[in-house]
């Protein structure tokens, strides 16, 4: 049974521990450890897919792992990081997110072999307590007091919170309560928001079944960006492990453009390579950083674990071949795949100058032609110089794309009606 904690530590995923050396006693054997996803959504996204790989390094250690979907306390929402009461869910669009946030982690974690790890909806127990049983079973052993020192609660004091929201703190200890008994659950993790919910968990555990209760609790980082930003998310929102909602392909330039600074701290937090194959690609990176070695290999070993080698693979062709320029070889998904976001449509056949200030690549017909003459313009790989040039169906791709490239990287989809 190995224990993890120096190696969490080292890839500096933990922020905080209810008791650091007593987790480190009871990782010496067996544990039973625990993580609650939160279903406000269909699809989790990247900066998810740190909680998930803790979790997962936790089952490759030995241990036993319950993935827990929040089926119930989805239906009130977490007031952790929320700055305004949430708009609740209708139960028909809870039960389709909930579904579909299961299928995710039965794709990232092992959760058929029943030793290894187990997935659950806490709406299979919380959905059955009444108001009465709630309050005399529950509510009695949380005074205002010690909600109301949360900083949860105290965040939102000032801009109100409903008691709906207030009591969610005691929805979620009674889920530690209750997995504690049903799965011998001894330890949970979530995410640092999360950290006063998770204590709440203990506090609860401890005032029914006595102090001694061998129960711990830790909280990973939020993970930030050396900009600030929150990790998983890009200019155009939240970067989704569904490949139908964020393609392979955008996870992959996403990572590939992290700073040097970021490449290797974000090779500790989520990749599931060794400390020596780390240590090994941070000595190269630093010797030679314009290669980039660092962000190629973040990027191809988070997008091979989300999404499998060959997508992984594929996304490094798409890459390349962008950069050579070779778009003419790109498949009609491709196309749509890296483009479709910005693609516009256009009415029939037109001047290439006129098409440039249609799909925002010039903002007059003088600009255009002084990028066309300039040597920068290309139309599907291949390079225009020549004014009054016409843009026709037979020129575009599969009878209806027109990929224009201006200067070194800046792309434009126009798809001729």
């Amino acid at each position: 049974m190995a224990n993890i904690i120096d190696e969490l530590n080292y890839r500096g995923l933990i922020e905080q521990y209810s008791d650091e050396k007593k987790i480190r006693e009871m990782l010496e054997s067996k544990q039973t450890i625990y993580c609650g996803f939160d279903p406000s959504a269909a699809s989790m996204h990247l900066g998810n897919y740190a909680m998930i790989s803790l979790l997962k390094r936790f089952q490759l250690a030995g241990h036993k792992i319950v993935a827990v979907v929040g089926g119930a306390t989805g239906m009130i929402g977490d007031p952790s990081g929320k700055s305004s009461e949430r708009n609740l869910l209708t139960k028909e669009k809870l039960a389709f997110n909930t579904a579909s946030i299961k299928a995710q982690l039965e794709k990232y974690l092992d959760l058929e072999n029943p030793e290894k790890g187990a997935i659950v909806s806490n709406l299979d127990w919380l959905g059955e307590l009444s108001m009465i049983d709630f309050l005399r079973d529950y509510g009695k052993y949380f005074s205002v007091n010690y909600m109301l020192s949360k900083e949860i609660v105290k965040s939102r004091l000032e801009s109100g919170i409903s008691f709906t929201e207030f009591a969610y703190q005691i929805l979620q200890s009674i889920d530690f309560y209750h997995l504690h008994h049903a799965f011998g659950v001894s330890m949970q993790i979530g995410g640092n928001d999360q950290w006063g919910n998770l204590t709440s968990g203990l506090e609860l555990i401890r005032k029914i079944d006595g102090l001694d209760e061998q129960v711990e609790c830790m909280t990973g980082k939020l993970i930030l960006r050396s900009d600030g930003k929150k990790f998983g998310k890009s200019e155009k929102g939240a970067l989704f492990l569904d490949p139908k909602l964020t393609s392979p392909y955008e996870i992959y330039q996403f990572l590939i453009n992290v700073t040097d600074e970021d490449a290797i701290r974000f090779l500790k937090i989520f990749s599931f390579l060794s400390k020596e194959e780390i240590e090994a690609v941070a000595k190269e990176h630093l010797g030679n950083p314009g290669a980039r070695i660092g962000q190629k290999t973040l990027a191809y070993e988070i997008t091979k674990d989300l999404h499998g080698e060959e997508a992984a693979k594929h996304a490094i062709e798409l890459s390349e071949t962008l950069f050579s320029g070779a778009v003419g070889s790109l498949s009609e998904e491709d196309i749509e795949t890296v483009f479709g976001s910005f693609k516009k449509e256009v009415e029939g056949e037109m001047a290439l100058e006129d098409l440039l200030i249609a799909v925002g690549a010039a903002t007059s017909k003088r600009e255009a032609r002084t990028f066309i003459q300039g040597n920068s313009v290309l139309v599907n790989g291949t390079k225009v110089t020549e004014l009054g040039f016409m843009i026709t169906k037979a020129q575009a791709l599969y009878g209806k794309y027109v990929l224009i490239r201006r200067g070194k990287k800046n792309y434009y989809l126009a798809e001729l009606a």
